[in-house]
C-alpha cells in the first residue's frame, strides 16, 4: 500500500512482483516523489527497498517501532498515510543499512556456514558408519577426513577389506604401532552401512568443493 498524500484516494494497492515494482515507480515518479519512507518487515522490504533505490528515490527504512498508529485504527489503508504523514513532517528516522559490498560478503558468509554445517553433518554420519562395523578409525586419527582418514574409507569403499593393508595408508607421523592400527581397522562389513558411508563420503565431497568455489 502506497500513500502519496493525506487524500485516501490516492492510496494505490501494488503487487510483490518485479512488474509491480516497475508500475510503482512509474507512479511514484508521475507523482513527483523523490523522497520515500517504508516500514520494514522481515525480509520482504530488501527488493523493493533496492528497486527503489537503483530507480533513484532516496529511501527511508524505519522499523515498525516508529510508526505504531494510534490505538484502534489497523487498516493497511490508514497505515500507510500515517507513514506519509509522519515522514512528511520529518519524525522518522531511518534504520542502520550495511553498503552493498558489506552485504555481498555478509551473504557469502552466512552460505559459508551453511555448507560447512552440511559438511559436518555427512562427516557426522561417516563415523557412524564406521564405527557401527567397529571400524575404529577415530581412535587412529582423530580427523578421519584428514590425507589419511579419507585415504583409508576411499580404500574401503574400492572394496579393500585387509586391515594390514589399510594399516599402510596411514601417515608415518601417527603414534600407534602397525598391528595397533590393523586392529583398529579390522571390522564386520555390513552392505546397508557401506552403502551410507559411501553416499555420505560423496556428499562430503559435493561440499567440500562448494566450500573452495565459495572461498
Amino acid at each position: 500500500m502506497v500513500a502519496v498524500d493525506q487524500l485516501r484516494e490516492n492510496v494505490r494497492q501494488f503487487g510483490v512482483y518485479t512488474k509491480d515494482h516497475e508500475q510503482l515507480i512509474d507512479y511514484l515518479r508521475n507523482a513527483c516523489v523523490t523522497f520515500i519512507a517504508m516500514e520494514s518487515t522481515g525480509s520482504y522490504w530488501q527488493t523493493l527497498f533496492n528497486a527503489l533505490q537503483e530507480a533513484g528515490f532516496e529511501v527511508l527504512l524505519v522499523g515498525g517501532s516508529q510508526t505504531k498508529n494510534v490505538k484502534g485504527r489497523k487498516t493497511d489503508v490508514i497505515d500507510c498515510m500515517w507513514i506519509q504523514k509522519l515522514h512528511s513532517l520529518g519524525l522518522l528516522s531511518g534504520s542502520f543499512l550495511l553498503s552493498n559490498a558489506i552485504q555481498e560478503l555478509r551473504t557469502y558468509y552466512h552460505h559459508r556456514l551453511h555448507l560447512i554445517e552440511q559438511a559436518s553433518m555427512y562427516v557426522q554420519k561417516m563415523q557412524k558408519s564406521l564405527r557401527l562395523m567397529n571400524i575404529r578409525l577415530d581412535i587412529v586419527n582423530r580427523d578421519v577426513v584428514g590425507k589419511s582418514g579419507l585415504n583409508i574409507i576411499e580404500a574401503i569403499l574400492a572394496g579393500n577389506r585387509d586391515p594390514k593393508h589399510l594399516s599402510t595408508l596411514v601417515d608415518i607421523r601417527v603414534k600407534k604401532s602397525q598391528q595397533e592400527i590393523a586392529d583398529a581397522l579390522q571390522g564386520s562389513w555390513r552392505d546397508e552401512l557401506l552403502f551410507e558411508l559411501r553416499t555420505s563420503m560423496e556428499f562430503y565431497k559435493v561440499y567440500e568443493q562448494a566450500l573452495l568455489d565459495c572461498d
